[in-house]
C-alpha cells in the first residue's frame, strides 16, 4: 500500500513538473491572454453577450476589441495601459528605497544578526522569523538566509537541510505573512484596485490594507515553522551523515553592529515623524476635511514612507560601514536594483494590457456578475466560498510560480465577483495570499526552486527536486490547514483585515 501510493505521489509529482515546463514566459502567457480576450469580446458582441448591473440595473453589453472602434482604442492606448498600471510606479519607487538598504549591506548583515545572536534553542523559530522579514526584500531572504540556515544547523551538529527548510518556509512558504510592508504589497493591491475598478471606479487599495491579518499571519508562520521543523521534518531526515566540512557562521564586526546601531536610531526617528504627522488632531498628513487617518495623505502616500523606511537607513548604515561613501555610490545601488526590474518591466507591458482589455471590452464586469449569481444559486457563499478560493490559488500556484502574474490573471475576475456577493477586495486579495504561500515550497515553478536545489546539492548531490518537494510537503499541509483556520476565525470575529481594510463591502 505504502509503495502504491509513494509510485502515485511520484507520478503527480511528475505530472506537476511535465505541465508547468511547458507553460510559455509569464510575459508570453500575458500577451496571448490578451489575444483571448480580443477574440472573446468579439464572439460575445455577436452573440449579444449581456448582464444586468446589480447596482443601477443597467444592461452591460460585451464590447468588440476587433471591430473598427476596438481596434483604434487598443491602438492609441497601448502606451498609456502601460504607463497607468498602477502596480508599475509603485513596485518602482519602493525599489529605491530597497536598492539603498540592499546595496548597502543592511538586508545582508540584519538577517545574519538576527540569526546568530540567537540562543541555540531559538535558532529554528530565529530562522523562520528572518524568513519572514526579508520578504522585504526577497532576493536578499533566498540568497543569503537559506543556505545560511543550512550552514548554521550543519555548525551545531543538526541536518543542514532541517536549516534550509525552516529558512525556506520563513522566506517562501510564509509569503502572505509580515510584520512590515514589503515590496510584494504595492504590487498586489495595485492588481486588486484595477481589478475592483472594473465594478466601482472610485475604489482604492492601499499596501497596507492585510497588514492587520499579515501581522497575525506571521507569528502562525513562525510558531507553526518552528514547529513543523522540530517535531516533523527533522526526526524524518535524522542525522546527517555526509561529507560537507562544518563552516562557521561569521559573527557581526565591530563596524557593522555601529551601522546597525545608527540605521537603528534614523528608523526610530523617521517613525516618530511620520507618527508625529498623524497621531496629533492637526497633524499634517491628516485628511484637513475630516480629520481622517485612513483616508488621507499618509494612507494616500504610504509608498513614499515605505521608501524612506528603507531609504533613509540603509544610507546611515551605508555611510557609517564604508560601503556608501558618496552620492555615487548611493545612485549605483539604485541602478543595480533596477536593473533585476526588467523583467517585471517587460511582464507588466502585458499584463497591463491584458487587464485594460478586459476592463474595456466589458468580459470582466459581466463574468463577475454572472459568477456571483452563479454562486448564489448552488449556494456556494461564505466561509465554504473563501476556503475553496483559497485552495483554487493553491492548486494554480502549482504550475503558476509568480504570484504577481497569478494574481493579474485571477484579481479581474474574482475581486468584482466577491464584490457583488458583498465581500471588500481586502478580503479576496488575503485569501489568494493563503493560497499562493502554503504551495510556494513544492512547486517548481518558484523562480529560486532551482537554486534551493543547488544549495542542497551542497550536502549530498543525491539532493533533488524530490527531496526538496517531499521536506517541504509538511509546511504546505500544516499551513493550509492552519491558515485557513485563522481566516475563518478572523471572519467569525468580523475583524478588519487592515486599515481600512473591511471583510465586507
Amino acid at each position: 500500500m505504502a509503495s502504491r501510493v509513494s509510485r502515485l505521489f511520484k507520478k503527480s509529482l511528475d505530472s506537476i513538473e511535465l505541465v508547468g515546463n511547458k507553460l510559455p514566459h509569464p510575459a508570453t502567457l500575458f500577451a496571448l491572454l490578451a489575444v483571448t480576450i480580443a477574440l472573446c469580446s468579439w464572439l460575445g458582441e455577436m452573440l449579444s453577450f449581456n448582464s444586468v448591473h446589480p447596482v443601477d440595473q443597467s444592461v452591460i453589453d460585451v464590447k468588440s476589441l476587433l471591430n473598427w472602434e476596438g481596434i483604434r482604442w487598443m491602438y492609441k492606448n497601448v502606451t498609456s495601459n502601460f504607463v497607468n498600471f498602477p502596480p508599475l510606479g509603485l513596485v518602482l519607487a519602493v525599489m529605491i528605497g530597497i536598492g539603498v538598504a540592499e546595496g548597502s549591506g543592511l538586508f545582508t548583515v540584519l538577517i545574519r544578526a538576527l540569526v546568530v545572536k540567537a540562543p541555540p534553542r531559538l535558532i529554528t523559530g530565529s530562522l523562520v522569523f528572518s524568513g519572514v522579514l526579508s520578504h522585504i526584500a526577497s532576493e536578499a531572504g533566498y540568497v543569503v538566509l537559506i543556505p545560511l540556515g543550512a550552514v548554521v544547523f550543519h555548525a551545531l551538529g543538526r541536518h543542514p537541510m532541517a536549516g534550509l527548510a525552516a529558512a525556506f518556509c520563513g522566506v517562501s512558504g510564509g509569503f502572505g505573512a509580515n510584520f512590515l510592508i514589503g515590496s510584494v504589497d504595492p504590487v498586489l493591491a495595485g492588481l486588486t484596485q484595477s481589478a475592483a475598478q472594473i465594478l466601482n471606479p472610485s475604489q482604492t487599495i492601499s499596501p497596507a490594507v492585510n497588514f492587520y491579518f499579515m501581522f497575525a499571519s506571521g507569528f502562525l508562520v513562525v510558531l507553526g515553522g518552528t514547529w513543523v521543523t522540530d517535531k516533523i521534518v527533522e526526526p524524518r531526515l535524522g542525522a546527517y551523515g555526509g561529507s560537507a566540512d562544518r563552516i562557521s557562521v561569521e559573527t557581526i564586526s565591530s563596524i557593522e553592529k555601529k551601522g546597525l546601531k545608527w540605521a537603528g536610531i534614523s528608523a526610530i526617528v523617521l517613525v516618530a515623524l511620520l507618527a508625529l504627522t498623524v497621531i496629533p488632531e492637526g497633524g499634517v498628513f491628516r485628511d484637513p476635511k475630516t480629520g481622517s487617518v485612513l483616508h488621507s495623505a499618509f494612507f494616500d502616500g504610504i509608498i513614499t514612507g515605505i521608501l524612506l523606511f528603507f531609504l533613509i537607513p540603509g544610507l546611515v548604515y551605508g555611510f557609517v560601514v564604508g560601503s556608501i561613501k558618496n552620492d555615487k555610490d548611493a545612485v549605483k545601488h539604485i541602478i543595480k536594483s533596477m536593473s533585476t526590474m526588467a523583467t517585471y518591466i517587460v511582464l507588466v507591458f502585458f499584463a497591463a494590457q491584458f487587464v485594460a482589455f478586459f476592463r474595456y471590452s466589458n468580459l470582466g464586469l459581466v463574468i463577475a456578475i454572472e459568477g456571483a449569481n452563479g454562486l448564489k444559486q448552488i449556494g456556494l457563499t461564505g466561509i465554504p466560498l473563501i476556503i475553496s478560493f483559497v485552495v483554487l490559488s493553491a492548486f494554480i500556484n502549482l504550475f503558476m510560480g509568480s504570484a504577481s502574474a497569478k494574481w493579474a490573471v485571477m484579481a479581474p475576475v474574482f475581486v468584482p465577483m466577491f464584490m457583488l456577493l458583498g465581500y471588500h477586495p481586502a478580503l479576496t486579495q488575503a485569501a489568494f495570499r493563503i493560497g499562493d504561500s502554503v504551495t510556494n515550497v513544492i512547486t517548481p515553478m518558484m523562480s529560486y526552486f532551482a537554486l534551493i536545489v543547488a544549495f542542497s546539492q551542497k550536502y549530498d548531490e543525491k539532493y533533488g527536486i524530490g527531496t526538496i518537494i517531499s521536506t517541504m510537503i509538511p509546511y504546505t499541509l500544516f499551513f493550509l490547514v492552519t491558515w485557513i483556520g485563522l481566516l475563518v476565525l478572523w471572519i467569525l470575529l468580523g475583524i478588519p483585515l487592515g486599515p481600512d481594510g473591511p471583510l465586507y463591502q
